[in-house]
């Protein structure tokens, strides 16, 4: 009788859906934050108005804004610890799944120095920039 295997033989790493999250939550930063300022500055006082009474929500993460930069903050925090720690992880030693895996590994951290510089940007928009 055969039994079914109990991992697949090749999967992706775990720090690539880490760093994607890292990527959504630090773009809310973004969206509260660095993009009303952006458009103000710009003279587009007009199209903010427009975007939040098309996007209600937009005033309520602003509101909030506080909230939502220490929950990105520990998401990039877990996320930059994932890609630290599988750094150095093996990969299969089929060449075309370790190519993949090799792949995989420069697209996350790719993705998550993209996620920790949006998040620097709202930062900067929300907290910096006030006091200037």
């Amino acid at each position: 009788m055969s039994q079914a295997p109990l991992a697949e033989p090749f999967a992706e790493p775990p720090a690539k859906w880490p760093a994607f999250l890292s990527l959504f939550t630090s773009t809310g930063t973004l969206v509260c934050c660095a993009l009303p300022a952006l458009l103000v500055a710009f003279g587009a006082g007009a199209a903010l108005s427009t975007l939040v009474a098309i996007v209600p929500g937009l005033v309520l993460i602003s509101e909030y804004k506080e909230a939502v930069f220490v929950v990105a903050g520990v998401i990039l925090t877990a996320s930059g610890w994932l890609q630290w720690r599988g750094r150095f992880a093996p990969c299969p030693v089929d060449p075309a799944q370790r190519q993949a895996c090799l792949s995989a590994r420069k697209t996350s951290a790719r993705v998550y120095l993209v996620s920790v510089a949006v998040y620097a940007i709202g930062g900067w928009f929300a907290f910096v920039q006030p006091v200037l």
